[in-house]
């Protein structure tokens, strides 16, 4: 799936680092000349420079003062999200509750759970940090040495990728949410979309209001004492200024729900199918799948 966008952008003229999938006999090819499912992908590697950490007033800080505008081959340290919907589980509304101001992202008024937006929301946050930490973007320019020209070419490459998407997805009748994009510069410092896009790992994806994406294991996982831990070691990594909040936590996932597993699987089997049309897997169709994991939640909620 992540192929077939890549192959999608390049076909209108934006620079990726892929470079195509490697069939088991070791060729490479498009995802037109498959004949069955593979894994492997091959791409172009960029250097990636993490931000010095140190400790100022007990507090964890990142020194961003390796990238500049000269800097060329390197991954931009940052995540960048376009919302075209605020489907429950966004991270705005946590946010949104913890003191952001609905104008700060383009609203005019406190969005609720389910809502569309009139025009995307361009979102970013760190990339290489200890914990991903949401940033406004002259902070992302000030940080990842961005000029003002580059940091125009990104929101357009953005918009770009955010249709691409939503038209892909619209194949399979699903909603394209949200989505996460990572750039990085050449040799030549020419901006490159990197990692991989389109998939259900990058965006949020919903089909007749139901998460399609790894959303579906988030809820779940939400719904646990490990999520309440985890919350809680972080909280507490961060007054302590520690670098690793795992070691503060008290306890560890659970397995996930065996027929949840499975689901999930056959959810992001059949997108894979209907996004890309290729039906290279044999799995039940996405509505099929999707009208089981309504009956799974129905079955669970007491």
């Amino acid at each position: 799936m992540g192929a077939y966008c890549f192959e999608r952008l390049e076909e209108k003229g934006i620079k990726t680092h892929y470079r195509g999938l490697v069939t088991p006999d070791g060729e490479l090819v498009r995802t037109s000349e498959l004949e069955e499912p593979v894994n492997v992908m091959e791409i172009d590697l960029v250097k990636v420079y993490r931000p010095k950490r140190y400790i100022e007033n007990d507090k964890l800080k990142y020194d961003y003062s390796m990238f500049t505008p000269n800097l060329t081959n390197f991954l931009i340290p940052l995540e960048i999200m376009y919302r075209n919907g605020l489907p429950e589980g966004s991270s705005i509304f946590k946010r949104l509750e913890q003191g952001l101001k609905p104008e700060n992202l383009g609203l005019d008024h406190y969005p609720k759970p389910g809502e569309n937006l009139e025009r995307p929301i361009f979102d970013v946050s760190t990339k290489l940090e200890e914990k991903d930490r949401y940033i406004t973007w002259e902070e992302a320019q000030r940080i990842s040495g961005l000029t003002n020209d580059e940091v125009t070419e990104v929101k357009g490459k953005l918009l770009q990728i955010n249709d691409l998407i939503t038209e892909v997805a619209a194949r399979a009748k699903l909603e394209n949410e949200d989505g996460k994009v990572e750039f990085a510069f050449d040799d030549h410092r020419e901006l490159m979309v990197v990692d991989v896009i389109g998939t259900l790992d990058e965006c949020r994806f919903t089909y007749e209001g139901f998460h399609v994406s790894k959303e579906v294991a988030r809820q779940y996982y939400k719904k646990t004492r490990w999520y309440e831990d985890v919350e809680r070691a972080k909280k507490e990594a961060y007054i302590k200024g520690n670098e690793d909040w795992r070691s503060l936590c008290r306890s560890q996932p659970p397995r996930l729900d065996p027929k949840l597993k499975r689901i999930m699987r056959n959810l992001y089997k059949a997108a894979t199918n209907e996004c890309t049309g290729l039906f290279l897997i044999d799995v039940p169709n996405l509505t099929d799948t999707v009208k089981e994991y309504r009956e799974y939640l129905r079955a669970i909620v007491p």
